[in-house]
């Protein structure tokens, strides 16, 4: 596998529909990107190294609006609107697709249709409503369904053998048998909600691309002289189709996908509230790790020297004060360039069926209580029993307590973290105390589990050499499965809806923007003439304000 960079300035670059609201299909043929805005009801002929586009249906624009999906067979266009299938005569003249006949019904479903592919005479439709897959001839005759794997809305295309849907909400891409419906493998797409997906060939390399359309609404900021203060912060759609590079590892049962190059640093500004002062104190800060979907390309201290300490693999930053006081003033920490992918592991429930038991290793320092778990608890033992029920698969086991914790908790900041039996009381946490939650039920139920964090990357999209400056900390969990390993799992994004069903994109997976550090060891902690700092009395953020900045300094790709 060789990871190479990847720039706007090469041919595979994002596109970007200028006029486009919303991308609700995409296709590609004759060399050519036709997506459809089912807002405004346009069809548009893009081409795909400079973005140039053009509206191909000027006088069908009425009967495109709605359209969910396309697909090319010969010389028809078909689409979806709502519950119901057309088509419509197509030519190419001079390279530019032009419609020769309006659109014509052939059949309908019983729900409103989105994604829509052919292969040969078999047509595939996706429907939210059903969760299926319908599988019919081109006459309309119903020929099988297959399960449809996401949460949300899917689009659809095929290539070869393979179905490939991607879904809304999943923020994930599937991978199908096209005989039997059943997944592959499944991946990330490196940003939210995405609406459509085709693959490009590329007839000079004789190579296939995926791309995937994206529609959401961002913030800006808008100067209306009219207004007083002239400043307003307003929302605008967002619409970009994007390469998806990726790699399905088999062997070690993972996908990568789209990865990024970021350059991270974390700086301590020495600030005190009050007069504070230590003998021999040592200042120790987490440093990146290295895993399946990150790794490190250079690592240099920042302010001032430190000692870089190993504990069981896990890196720290030392930093040596002899005589700290609040009359003195520091800025400290690192700089890492950092190579992060989004991984998706393919872990399936039958993969756990045999599996050994813990070691004792692994027990005496994974299932116990050294965080304020408030394992003891009436209300934490019976919500373990509760959340595990009957299951005793360990990955399905896993999975259940993660639904009980989305079911019971809703997402809300606090200035501090409460231990898991209050906040289970209280039916909010934030991503520290759902964490917390999960770490007691997962240990109280047999599955060694830790804390993993700690910040995220804005996800500023394709805002490459601009510092950007997360709002929050982030924490999120790892669980292990013997043989297998440490699996990631997300503390609380995925709780979308009170009730679910809930998303399973960062069920075994992260997105490139998280930053790996401190398994197994804090973030940080003071000790002062060798003995722990009372946090009660001083705390890092009385001493201190954290400055923490990221710059994407430019995409990488994946070659097989």
């Amino acid at each position: 596998m060789n990871f190479n960079s990847h720039t706007e300035s090469q041919f595979y670059s994002t596109i970007r529909p200028i006029i486009a609201t919303s991308l609700d299909g995409i296709a590609f043929t004759n060399q050519s990107l036709f997506p459809v805005d089912s807002r405004n009801g346009y069809l548009f002929q893009i081409n795909p190294r400079n973005s140039i586009t053009k509206i191909v249906n000027s006088s069908y624009w009425q009967d495109f609006i709605g359209v969910k999906g396309l697909c090319f067979a010969e010389n028809k266009l078909w689409f979806t609107c709502r519950e119901r299938i057309y088509t419509c005569g197509i030519e190419f003249k001079n390279n530019q697709l032009e419609i020769v006949s309006p659109p014509q019904f052939l059949f309908s479903i019983s729900y409103p249709a989105n994604g829509i592919a052919l292969y040969e005479n078999t047509v595939y439709i996706t429907c939210e409503k059903t969760g299926q897959i319908l599988v019919y001839s081109n006459t309309g005759d119903t020929v099988t369904k297959f399960y449809a794997p996401g949460i949300g809305a899917e689009n659809i295309t095929i290539k070869g053998e393979e179905i490939w849907l991607c879904d809304y909400l999943e923020q994930s891409v599937y991978c199908l048998d096209r005989a039997t419906g059943k997944i592959k493998y499944s991946l990330l797409t490196p940003f939210e909600y995405p609406t459509a997906l085709a693959f490009y060939h590329d007839q000079e390399n004789d190579k296939d691309l995926l791309y995937i359309a994206y529609t959401d609404q961002e913030p800006y900021i808008r100067d209306n002289p009219n207004a007083e203060p002239n400043h307003e912060l307003l929302y605008r759609d967002r619409t970009f189709i994007h390469p998806l590079y990726f790699k399905y590892d088999q062997e070690n049962k993972y996908t990568l996908s789209n990865g990024f190059l970021l350059e991270m640093t974390y700086v301590e500004e020495i600030s005190p509230l009050d007069a504070v002062e230590f003998k021999d104190l040592e200042w120790r800060i987490a440093l990146p790790t290295e895993s399946d979907r990150q790794k490190i390309r250079s690592l240099e201290p920042v302010g001032l020297e430190y000692i870089e300490e190993d504990y069981h693999g896990q890196k720290v930053a030392l930093f040596k004060f002899s005589d700290f006081n609040s009359d003195k003033r520091f800025v400290f920490g690192w700089r890492a360039i950092l190579e992060v992918w989004s991984i998706k592991y393919q872990i399936k429930p039958r993969d756990c069926e045999s599996l050994p038991p813990l070691s004792p290793e692994y027990q005496s320092k994974y299932l116990i209580d050294d965080d304020n778990l408030a394992m003891n608890t009436d209300i934490i033992l019976t919500g373990a029993e509760e959340a595990r029920g009957t299951e005793t698969n360990l990955l399905r086991k896993m999975y259940s307590i993660r639904n009980y914790v989305y079911d019971h908790l809703t997402y809300g900041i606090k200035p501090h973290i409460d231990t898991p039996d209050l906040v289970l009381k209280r039916g909010v946490g934030s991503c520290g105390e759902y964490l917390g939650l999960l770490l007691a039920l997962s240990r109280l139920n047999g599955i060694a589990s830790r804390t993993v964090g700690r910040y995220k990357c804005p996800l500023k999209v394709l805002n490459f050499g601009v510092p950007l400056v997360p709002d929050f900390n982030h924490v999120w969990m790892e669980f292990y499965l013997p043989t297998i390993g440490w699996l990631p799992m997300e503390s609380n994004p995925d709780d979308l809806d009170t009730g679910g069903p809930y998303p399973t994109r960062f069920f075994m997976g992260l997105s490139w923007y998280h930053v790996e550090m401190a398994k197994d060891v804090p973030f940080e902690t003071l000790m002062s003439e060798g003995n722990p700092v009372n946090k009660e009395k001083v705390s890092i953020g009385q001493l201190a304000i954290n400055h923490v900045s990221f710059t994407i300094l430019q995409e990488l790709t994946i070659e097989n």
